[in-house]
């Protein structure tokens, strides 16, 4: 089951109107989606994503608020092609959840997680591009401990870079899990490859230039007055927001709502897990 992340929060600090126009960046399986829509009369939620599965599936979760709700598939750089293609110059509000929707980490032949044996794929966009078995069986060693020590913030990652070249050919997600966990066994309560795999997952779909497009752009699609919402997990992307969100309030663009990022509470941690790293920043337009 699919659980929205800080749904209240999200909401009240979107301060969605029933009239409004809504863009949800980041659809996933729906759940923010389908919250907003059910808020409006006469507004519209433009539900964009850049995986088609995750849309089709949330297409049908939603089908109850379907017209209220503009679905667009496509990655940040073509939000502006999505609102005007609904009909509109701007948007009252826009949220962006940037974490992995349960479906991409459920399914197995998607390979973005190891709690099932699948290929290693993990790109959000099933069109083309590289995988993660091209990342991980013809990257060079020093390239591949860069890559987890800067995208995963994993300490170990020289030897686990190190243990992964030497298993070449690597042949799927628990294969890969078991190579890196024989490299540097267990200390806590994470997996020892849970790093390691988000690593591999944010260059597959090159996530940090996505973010940097979508706070390029997104900005510029708000209306004076409406609200940019952005959740992030990990600490190299909620500074990326900070830095941007900290900037436009310094050009007088925008009026900060959080100074510090809000984040999840014990009963949503305890009820849903993957929210625990959430961290929400939300701006106001000037």
């Amino acid at each position: 089951m699919h659980v929205p992340v800080m749904p209240e929060e999200t909401l009240d600090l979107l301060a969605v109107r029933p009239e409004g126009v809504y863009l949800d960046c980041t659809t996933g399986m729906g759940g923010h989606t389908g919250l907003i829509a059910q808020r409006l009369t006469t507004g519209t939620v433009i539900a964009n994503d850049r995986d088609a599965e995750s849309l089709r599936m949330a297409a049908e979760k939603t089908a109850e608020w379907k017209a209220r709700i503009c679905f667009h598939l496509g990655r940040f750089g073509s939000l502006p092609q999505a609102v005007e293609q609904a009909g509109f110059e701007k948007v009252d509000g826009l949220l962006a959840d940037t974490g992995v929707s349960r479906y991409q980490l459920t399914s197995a032949h998607r390979g973005f997680s190891f709690m099932a044996d699948g290929p290693l794929d993990m790109r959000m966009e099933q069109s083309g591009g590289r995988t993660a078995a091209d990342l991980v069986n013809h990257t060079d060693e020093k390239t591949l401990a860069d890559l987890i020590f800067q995208l995963g913030e994993e300490r170990r990652a020289r030897r686990i870079a190190r243990a992964i070249v030497r298993a070449r050919p690597l042949r799927s997600t628990l294969h890969l899990a078991d190579v890196v966990e024989r490299a540097v066994p267990r200390t806590g309560r994470l997996h020892p490859a849970t790093k390691t795999f988000m690593a591999l997952r944010m260059a597959v779909n090159d996530e940090s230039g996505e973010l940097g497009k979508l706070l390029e752009v997104g900005p510029e699609l708000v209306r004076s007055g409406g609200r940019m919402v952005v959740i992030s997990f990990a600490s190299g992307d909620d500074r990326q927001v900070k830095e941007r969100f900290r900037s436009l309030a310094r050009d007088g663009r925008a009026r900060l709502l959080t100074k510090h990022p809000l984040e999840p509470g014990d009963l949503e941690v305890d009820r849903n897990p993957a929210a625990r790293s959430a961290k929400l920043r939300a701006i106001e337009m000037v």
